[in-house]
């Protein structure tokens, strides 16, 4: 138990100097790219922190454990808004914010999240749905790129982020990315395997082990990430890593997964946690429209909201 407590520890402290040196590394690649830190967490930050989502979900595929796959994802853009939002909120708490942009991926969030929950319900998931849903990702990524050749041919002096480095050149920039996107996998990869270990040895199920364990763990790099993009006050990155992140979990990771082998939706997903995923996407319409904060008082009501889903997880034995 000590040496697997230990493992848990490692991996936390890993996550947290990846997260930092990830978030140096996009608000100043976002500085030199000429684009908002908002695209940047978009991107690069959030494609880097599912990097865990897509080895877990590929893995269970491979052997042959599906809805472990799509637990994985649906539990983890459960936990990327109620947790990973939540905690930064609970402890520093987050400006409102009301740009443009991120109102925008906000609806897309929505709508990819509704696309999502309709392939669920018309599954199993297999190629074609697959190769569907890999297709908007590239509409996606071709309209976040059109906007980010709009900014850069902005006004130069309003595309500086806060906490950017100037002086910071682009090796020492790509060295915080490369450095911090290897890190966080690694850093999950520990924690994940080390609580793991820990749940076996206390007796708890493997079906609660991967809805919440597993799910929550590979959550981690996001939370790390936004926890640093917090206390630099950089609330683009902090969300923009959110809201990327779902939308590349529900497309690129279910879309991987689903060209690797069929994905049959577990009946109790269906019924219960994928209104669950959306509805705590809803949730942050008020902070995108710009009428609240994500406060601290918003902090407990978010964090409170996942403890009771995963108390209910534990209680039920998985609703999956």
């Amino acid at each position: 138990m000590a040496v697997h407590a230990a493992l848990v520890l490692a991996g936390l402290a890993v996550l947290l100097l990846a997260g930092d040196l990830l978030v140096r590394g996009a608000v100043n690649a976002s500085l030199k790219l000429g684009v908002p830190a908002l695209l940047v967490g978009l991107t690069i930050v959030a494609f880097g922190t599912s990097a865990p989502e897509l080895i877990v979900s590929v893995n269970a595929v491979l052997r042959d454990a599906p809805g472990l796959a799509l637990g994985n994802v649906v539990g983890s853009n459960v936990a990327n808004i109620l947790l990973v939002l939540g905690v930064p909120a609970l402890i520093a708490g987050l400006q409102p914010w009301a740009d443009r942009e991120t109102q925008r991926s906000f609806a897309i969030m929505l709508a990819v999240s509704v696309l999502f929950i309709g392939v669920c319900f018309i599954g199993p998931v297999r190629w074609p749905h697959a190769l569907g849903l890999l297709a908007v990702l590239g509409f996606v990524l071709f309209d976040w790129w059109r906007s980010a050749q709009r900014h850069r041919d902005g006004p130069a002096g309003a595309l500086v982020p806060e906490g950017a480095d100037p002086a910071l050149r682009w090796r020492g920039t790509a060295l915080f990315l490369v450095v911090g996107l290897i890190g966080l996998p690694i850093g999950a990869e520990m924690l994940v395997r080390g609580s793991v270990a820990i749940a076996t040895e206390l007796g708890v199920s493997d079906a609660v082990i991967g809805l919440t364990i597993v799910a929550a763990g590979t959550s981690l790099p996001e939370l790390a990430t936004t926890l640093m993009a917090a206390r630099r006050r950089e609330a683009g990155v902090a969300l923009g890593n959110v809201i990327g992140s779902n939308i590349f979990n529900l497309l690129a990771i279910i879309g991987i997964a689903g060209l690797v082998g069929p994905l049959p939706v577990p009946e109790g997903m269906l019924r219960v946690d994928l209104w669950v995923m959306l509805a705590a996407s809803l949730v942050l319409l008020p902070v995108i429209a710009g009428r609240a904060a994500l406060s601290r008082i918003w902090g407990v009501g978010l964090t409170a909201a996942y403890a009771a889903y995963v108390t209910l997880l534990f209680l039920n034995g998985g609703l999956w």
